[in-house]
């Protein structure tokens, strides 16, 4: 089981990769090979430091029992309830961490690397700056302590995690009133393209990872934006040159551009839609 769960999400990182070259949801902006590269390396060392550092953080945090200052050790709980409790809590807990690093803004200098991909795939999965990676270990080490789930409830929900985070950001075009359904229960493709727009109040919704309740919970929640109508990324760091190795790496740590105007001053505009105005309604 160890080696077979890697596995079977390197299975589905080779599936969505061959689909969404195949079904193709929204039309790509820039050279495919290029950003490919750039997405690799810089995925790369980010899962590097999560191996290094974030996994085993958490580990020893838990133990095998699960923190003993968990809410989830204030009593004899039954293995079915420490899973799904323990599953719901850290998805709800990162949907918190997600939207803190869109408020706070010394976060936000980091997050921004994963944003300014000016197209979304799975490619853009696990492409994220090394230094958000190694904050989040601390957020994993409170995390954890909190809650105090078995390491086997964690382990499902990581694999959870993992497998929707490439399915949410990859590129494929599922029938609408399939991907409706699914978005009932899941962070589908269109719901967290939408979160990736060069809008402002649409980057700022859809902060859910696995389940969608929590933006509908905290009514964050968008929907009623059509595909065809985004535009990916973030309008201030638009230009080819800044999605180079070596301006990711080095973007948190320069003088931060307004993130929200384009180049020309224009800022990102969205044409009002023809569609009745539905905003809990998967668009098109």
């Amino acid at each position: 089981m160890e080696y077979a769960l890697p596995a079977i999400l390197a299975g589905i990182l080779a599936g969505l990769f061959v689909v969404e070259r195949l079904l193709p949801l929204r039309r790509q902006t820039r050279s495919f090979w290029r950003r490919l590269l750039v997405n690799l390396v810089v995925s790369g060392l980010a899962l590097l430091v999560a191996a290094l550092v974030v996994q085993p953080a958490a580990s020893w945090m838990m133990g095998s029992d699960g923190s003993p200052l968990g809410l989830l050790q204030w009593g004899e709980v039954p293995v079915w309830l420490d899973i799904v409790a323990g599953f719901l809590l850290l998805d709800l807990s990162f949907y918190y961490w997600h939207r803190l690093n869109h408020r706070i803004g010394f976060l936000w200098r980091f997050h921004n690397v994963h944003h300014i991909d000016p197209d979304m795939d799975v490619s853009t999965a696990f492409r994220f700056h090394f230094g958000e990676v190694a904050f989040s270990a601390l957020f994993r080490v409170v995390q954890v302590t909190l809650i105090g789930m078995s390491i086997e409830a964690y382990l499902i929900y990581e694999f959870v995690f993992t497998a929707n985070t490439m399915f949410h950001h990859s590129n494929v075009r599922l029938p609408i009133h399939v991907e409706r359904w699914l978005n009932l229960c899941l962070v589908t493709p269109r719901m967290h393209g939408i979160h990736h727009s060069q809008i402002e109040q649409e980057t700022n919704s859809n902060y859910s990872v696995v389940l969608p309740w929590w933006d509908r919970l905290h009514r964050s929640l968008r929907l009623n934006v059509s595909q065809d109508e985004i535009k990916i990324g973030v309008p201030g760091y638009s230009q080819p040159e800044d999605n180079t190795l070596w301006s990711l790496f080095l973007m948190p740590f320069r003088r931060q551009r307004n993130y929200w105007d384009s180049p020309d001053g224009q800022g990102a505009k969205q044409e009002a839609s023809a569609e009745p105005q539905r905003p809990n309604r998967l668009a098109e």
